[in-house]
């Protein structure tokens, strides 16, 4: 399958308004006030994750959440279709997220379904099932539109100095690279300026954020180990993964172009780079706020990589930073990760603890001008 294609370069037009925030609080508790309530579900190849949260001046404010490893692709590679047992976990995880939805009234809610379901010879089935069974309606969203949201969640970490800007989404099923050039936008501005991108990525004028180039490989954690399961050595396995991916990235135009390193940021985001992360801080117990806006250098990854090799399958499994629901995939995550900080010239990686859920919270909430600095239109 080939990688999927933007039409066109865009840019983003206006002037973006002052005091960028971050999109989530974390440190924020429930209340009782009486904002709305928004939703956003992520139905992944390998997971289901549901944040639910209200707005909290130019923030949102988490006020329940669900995670949950369902496998929704397991053999998807060999048959092109969702097999009925992972259809039936799935199913079990999204009723608990029904369960959560009604029991905080949600009013506001989009739940979406990415590269699995994208690919599923009988995705409709499926999604009328659920619909059936759980009352939800989930919505199979396309790759540039889950580029776009990933990118805007990771805004809040994007460095006044970054010129040149790639954002990397490594989920189960496939890889999102999104690189936006923002040499003409004032540094103060930058960050907010990512926001504006929720709108699209149609050409929209000349002065504010420009996305050169995306790319969204169908390759991803559960996906690329799919395609190398029959490889013993676990060494040879994992550097065949990562040359393969590379070689999966020869058509996106920054990949043969030549970079400077000076105002080059790379931001990660997915469970690959935060376990990454975790492994390098030592964290037995996983701790957002120790790990989201962490920034690693190239030899730091090299030397968490070179351990998880060392350790071997069954080292990995055991081992408490990197978990039991992660074993098994961490490798393909860090054969992509090492291929990309092989390729471009930074040595240093933006660890986002944040993706596509916060997107879709944002984007609701921007599209209801419910935030103190929104919409960002």
């Amino acid at each position: 399958m080939a990688p999927e294609r933007p039409r066109e370069e865009d840019a983003i037009p206006g002037q973006p308004p002052q005091d960028l925030a971050p999109l989530v609080d974390p440190s924020a508790s429930p209340n009782l006030e009486s904002e709305p309530l928004y939703a956003a579900l992520d139905l992944g190849t390998n997971s289901c994750r549901m944040l639910i949260a209200r707005p909290k001046g130019s923030q949102f404010q988490v006020v329940d959440s669900f995670s949950k490893t369902v496998q929704l692709g397991a053999g998807l590679e060999a048959s092109g279709r969702l097999s009925r047992a992972s259809m039936g976990r799935t199913i079990q995880a999204l009723r608990i997220c029904q369960k959560k939805v009604e029991k905080h009234g949600v009013t506001r809610m989009r739940f979406v379904a990415t590269e699995a379901c994208r690919r599923a010879r009988n995705a409709r089935d499926f999604i009328r099932q659920v619909r059936r069974e759980t009352g939800l309606s989930l919505e199979i969203i396309a790759p540039e539109e889950e580029a776009r949201l990933a990118v805007i969640s990771c805004a809040p970490l994007v460095s006044a100095a970054t010129e040149q800007l790639l954002v990397v989404d490594i989920g189960g099923g496939s890889t999102e690279l999104v690189w936006i050039d923002l040499s003409k936008v004032p540094p103060a501005e930058r960050a907010r300026a990512i926001m504006r991108l929720h709108s699209g990525f149609a050409h929209q004028g000349e002065s504010g954020a420009r996305v050169v180039d995306w790319i969204s490989v169908p390759l991803g954690v559960a996906t690329l180990k799919d395609q190398f399961v029959d490889v013993e050595d676990d060494a040879a396995r994992f550097a065949l993964m990562s040359w393969f991916f590379e070689e999966n990235l020869s058509s996106f135009s920054p990949y043969n172009a030549e970079n400077p390193r000076d105002g080059f940021q790379i931001i990660g985001t997915s469970g690959t780079v935060t376990t990454v992360a975790a492994s390098f801080l030592g964290l037995r117990r996983y701790d957002r706020a120790k790990v989201d806006g962490l920034r690693m250098s190239s030899d730091q990854i090299d030397t968490v990589i070179r351990d998880y090799l060392a350790l071997g399958p069954e080292g990995r499994r055991t081992d408490p930073r990197i978990g039991r629901d992660r074993h098994s995939l961490i490798m393909s995550g860090a054969a992509i990760l090492q291929a990309l900080m092989r390729v471009w010239p930074t040595d240093k990686l933006s660890v986002a603890d944040r993706g596509l859920r916060e997107g879709l919270l944002y984007a609701q909430m921007s599209a209801d001008g419910v935030l103190e600095d929104g919409p960002y239109e």
